[in-house]
């Protein structure tokens, strides 16, 4: 039941997540020229769980270049609104829209001349209508069962704010040194900065099957490699595909028995790649910006030559590089991957 009960939040959720996407349009847009064009900073302001989803998307924020800090409601309400300028963009975030703490201080910032953002599910609501741009971020259920906690709401807020970040981060050409500048005293700057190759799984622990190859086959070679997909190759070893652990899923839901299909039938086409000399930092951002957790590595023919997981760029405990140095972050299940 626990378990059971856990998949569906997680798939309410991601849900919400996926529905943003036939929401986005010009008015994103819009919000992103509007923060570029801005001489001040971004101001996330919003309360309780809101609130907390606003401190985040600015840490993201100022870490990534786009200088920003958060102002809390209330607070502004008692003198904190001093610390807003014209210059700057406000961003408020509420699912309602009525949070009446923001919906007092949102006519001040206007009258100021300062421009505003929302994250709303209420394109009707006070706040939005006191906004210069209106980003829905609306949730058909939250996954709480009372529909009372901000649950699925509160996700998709977050990820809109981290969409947000991230292309700011294109716009703005910010480069892993950028990064690094910003983070002198964390080690993910320095495991950013190696090149992909020092830290990718190479020769046999890369999960690879070629085309033909049963699905059935298939899903041992993940499971013996334990990085949660393989890569399709031809008989030239060049790239034809991925199938990930999702792949499968998905393959499930619509036919009962999938051992016996090939490979080709259900892996993803044309996955993303990168050059073996490219850094860790440029890995990541193609993994936020495209939304995956596995990035291939090819040369010039597309022939394969290691493949790189979200997961040991940013959350095992260290990984190795080719000259012996151990850079360390957390929980590492191996240790032996690179060649």
């Amino acid at each position: 039941m626990i378990i059971e009960q856990v998949k569906e939040v997680l798939k309410i959720e991601a849900q919400a997540i996926l529905d943003l996407m036939d929401r986005i349009g010009p008015e994103f847009e819009n919000a992103v020229d509007m923060i570029l064009n801005a001489d001040g900073r971004v101001i996330l302001t919003g309360m309780g769980k809101s609130g907390l989803v606003g401190r985040k998307i600015a840490a993201t924020l100022n870490s990534t270049g786009t200088p920003s800090f958060f102002l809390h409601p209330a607070e502004a309400i008692h003198g904190d609104l001093g610390m807003v300028t014209p210059k700057d963009v406000v961003l408020a975030i509420s699912n309602s829209g009525q949070t009446s703490e923001i919906n007092h201080i949102l006519p001040i910032l206007k009258k100021m001349g300062t421009k505003i953002i929302s994250f709303t599910g209420n394109l009707e609501s006070p706040m939005a209508l006191e906004s210069d741009v209106i980003i829905d971020v609306g949730v058909e259920r939250e996954a709480c069962p009372m529909g009372l906690a901000p649950t699925s709401s509160t996700t998709a807020a977050l990820a809109m704010g981290d969409a947000l970040a991230v292309v700011l981060i294109n716009y703005r050409r910010f480069s892993q040194k950028d990064f690094q500048r910003f983070h002198p005293g964390g080690s993910l700057g320095e495991r950013l900065s190696v090149k992909i190759k020092a830290v990718m799984f190479t020769d046999d622990h890369i999960p690879m099957v070629v085309l033909g190859t049963k699905v059935s086959e298939a899903a041992k070679e993940i499971d013996a490699k334990g990085l949660g997909a393989t890569l399709v190759v031809d008989s030239d070893n060049r790239l034809q595909g991925i199938m990930t652990d999702g792949d499968l899923r998905r393959a499930f839901t619509r036919q009962m028995d999938i051992r016996e299909l090939s490979v080709e039938q259900i892996m993803s086409p044309s996955p993303r790649t990168i050059d073996q000399d490219q850094t860790a930092a440029e890995a990541l951002g193609i993994m936020e910006l495209y939304g995956i957790t596995h990035l291939c590595i090819v040369d010039r023919e597309k022939r394969v030559r290691g493949v790189v997981h979200l997961h040991d760029l940013l959350g095992r405990e260290e990984f190795k590089i080719n000259d012996g140095l151990k850079l360390s972050s957390r929980a590492h299940h191996r240790s032996d991957h690179t060649a």
